[in-house]
């Protein structure tokens, strides 16, 4: 294959420089840019983006060319393209690097509804290109830590908190598919089960959309998990509580501080520790995880499927209509008899 081309899985291709782009010159895209460029083994080729501004910052920030529109940085010969654009646009721009044998990794969500991320996949299975969902949390060391800890547990109970203040980006989604969305992920990843029961409850408090929810679930496993997040919080929060037969682990995600319960005895007292934790980077541990999976034609480590999979749960969770109160509930004070 040319450098004109797409990856086609042979050994000298697998030897030489893989050229990547990054499609979007936000904040997310702008990272995605500034890591590939230090992966060795990558040509990071530029940046897709229609706003001069962004051009002009993501040139400065990482040190790679700009270009406004897609067919611009196809024309240079890309192997494989991160996507991180705007939520609506994901489908189309998935759909045209997949027909021209480009494999994708594309920001979460997946796509703007089920059905349009079940074309990608449908479009990068039939190609036989790499499709991996950025699923960033996934790659956060402290989750990986959690991850680890519960392996062969019997999982109880999940509790996740994700909160701060509203955005300083305009955004056109609410908390569910902004935050909660990492979380409906982590909670399938963790129990390795389906969420079968979905409970919402959503307010919009200051913000057009919901920007409170607290979510609750039911996994096919019998796990019961909670999700707490919100746009209202002056400051960022992070935590994961997982309780199982054996122990309770509790991580802090943003100071990636994880500790575990354990040997608990009748008489209520157990033990403690805190469990190791990595210094990884997430989205350089991320990003390195893709172009693996694109150099070896292995499965990535964030399917289509699965992130089509939490985009349907989190979907589902704006659908439900909240559960009205008992009919015979009292709106008033309580009559004493006798």
């Amino acid at each position: 294959m040319s450098s004109k081309g797409s990856a086609s899985g042979t050994t000298a291709d697998i030897k030489r420089a893989l050229r990547v782009g990054v499609i979007g010159a936000g904040v997310m895209g702008s990272n995605h840019a500034r890591v590939l460029a230090g992966l060795p083994g990558v040509v990071m080729v530029g940046v897709v983006d229609p706003l001069p501004e962004h051009r002009t910052r993501v040139t400065a920030f990482a040190g790679c060319r700009a270009f406004e529109t897609l067919d611009d940085l196809l024309a240079e010969g890309v192997d494989a393209v991160t996507i991180a654009a705007p939520t609506h646009l994901h489908h189309e721009i998935a759909l045209a690097c997949i027909a021209r044998k480009i494999h994708i990794l594309v920001e979460k969500p997946v796509a703007s509804t089920v059905e349009e991320g079940r074309e990608i996949v449908t479009a990068a299975r039939d190609a036989g290109v790499t499709l991996m969902v950025g699923h960033v949390e996934r790659f956060n060391p402290a989750v990986a830590a959690i991850k680890q800890a519960i392996s062969g547990e019997d999982i109880l109970s999940i509790g996740i908190t994700r909160v701060g203040p509203f955005p300083p980006r305009m955004s056109n989604v609410g908390v569910v598919i902004d935050l909660a969305v990492h979380d409906i992920d982590l909670i399938r990843w963790f129990t390795e089960s389906d969420i079968v029961e979905v409970q919402p409850q959503l307010s919009s408090a200051v913000a057009e959309r919901e920007d409170i929810a607290l979510l609750q679930f039911r996994t096919a496993s019998g796990v019961l998990a909670h999700i707490n997040t919100n746009w209202l919080t002056p400051f960022k929060a992070r935590s994961v509580t997982v309780a199982t037969r054996g122990k309770y682990v509790m991580g802090d995600l943003l100071t990636r501080q994880v500790t575990e319960c354990f040997g608990f005895k009748p008489d209520g007292s157990y033990s403690m520790r805190h469990l190791p934790v990595g210094h990884d980077e997430p989205l350089r541990a991320e990003l390195i995880a893709f172009i693996d999976a694109v150099r070896g034609g292995k499965l990535p480590a964030v399917s289509g499927e699965e992130g089509v999979a939490s985009l349907e749960i989190a979907i589902r969770c704006l659908e439900s209509p909240a559960r009205p109160a008992a009919s015979t509930a009292h709106k008033g004070p309580r009559r004493v008899v006798g």
